[in-house]
């Protein structure tokens, strides 16, 4: 080979051993996942679904790190110094406001995509929807907000009910203004409501043998991610003292529940993991308009529980149910 042939060979080579060198040395970026409550795998496939969608693949170009605390609200700031520890390049926050509220305060430079269940301008944590301006973006599923609109449906299902017992989780974000709401439209509505709170396993079971003590005539179920998390337990005691029972996500009318009217949940974690998607590839929070998905709210109906309970359900709300299982 001639000498200037090799020198050329060599000079590609060395242009080429640093290209070589970085792509091997970047380091895999990493989300940060941070929820009250163990993920939900459907719910996980909507978001990794959208993650796909956006280019990042779990395990190949991306990695995610899992908190769950597991229904205890106590535990969220603590796990969310954690991720800003391990540093994160991007935390999506699940579950509640909660969880949104611990990163925010744990970090004001990492990136946080939430999926919060209340308005996020009166949470305080963005100045705009259209413009939140700082590290925090997500979606607005506004949960909290559709109480009242539950309480008005589960009165039209049971209307002899002269008191309607409400569920609630008193470690929740502003648990007693909620709980004040709920009595204020009860007596809007001319019933009495009956409260009865549970954060814990022990506190559940003895919340529900008070409803059936008291002999309440319906129950409504707080928006609540500890709730959630023990979904099948909370309609197995509703089943079990014969109560219908109104509850916020489809997730509960799926395991055997009555009635839920409320977002719907796998939009919402679609949409942080697009919104994850796209930090990743550089755009900013702050330029990230909040989601609102207040027009997925659905209402979901099961029959074969309804037969059981011996209720009849009213052709009105029949007629306005996106789902109804038979």
């Amino acid at each position: 080979m001639r000498r200037r042939e090799v020198i050329a060979l060599l000079g590609g080579a060395a242009a080429m051993a640093p290209l070589t060198g970085r792509a091997q040395g970047v380091p895999m970026p990493v989300i940060g996942y941070l929820n009250v409550v163990t993920p939900v795998p459907a719910l996980m496939e909507e978001f990794r679904n959208a993650l796909a969608e956006g280019g990042f693949h779990e395990g190949r170009n991306v990695a995610i790190e899992y908190r769950s605390a597991e229904g205890r609200y106590d535990l969220l700031p603590g796990l969310a110094a954690d991720l800003v520890r391990r540093r994160v390049d991007v935390i999506v926050t699940a579950g509640g406001t909660l969880s949104g509220r611990a990163a925010a305060a744990a970090t004001s430079t990492i990136p946080i995509v939430a999926l919060i269940g209340a308005d996020p301008v009166a949470a305080g944590f963005v100045g705009s929807l259209s413009r939140p301006g700082g590290n925090v973006t997500g979606v607005a599923q506004l949960v909290s907000e559709s109480s009242s609109k539950r309480l008005q449906l589960l009165h039209e299902l049971a209307p002899a009910a002269g008191t309607i017992g409400y569920l609630e989780n008193p470690a929740q974000l502003n648990a007693s203004q909620s709980t004040k709401s709920i009595a204020a439209e009860g007596r809007a509505l001319g019933v009495m409501i009956s409260v009865v709170s549970a954060s814990t396993d022990a506190e559940l079971a003895a919340a529900f043998a008070a409803i059936s003590k008291d002999r309440v005539g319906a129950l409504l179920v707080s928006a609540d991610s500890y709730f959630f998390m023990r979904r099948e337990e909370v309609v197995a005691l509703s089943a079990g003292i014969a109560v219908p029972t109104m509850y916020f996500f489809r997730e509960f009318v799926a395991a055997g529940g009555l009635i839920s009217y409320g977002t719907r949940l796998a939009g919402g974690y679609r949409q942080i993991g697009v919104y994850a998607a796209r930090i990743l590839k550089g755009e900013k929070p702050a330029d990230l308009p909040i989601a609102q998905q207040s027009e997925n709210i659905e209402l979901v109906v099961n029959l074969k529980t309804a037969k059981a309970l011996g209720l009849t359900v009213p052709q009105s709300i029949l007629a306005r149910a996106d789902e109804v299982i038979e």
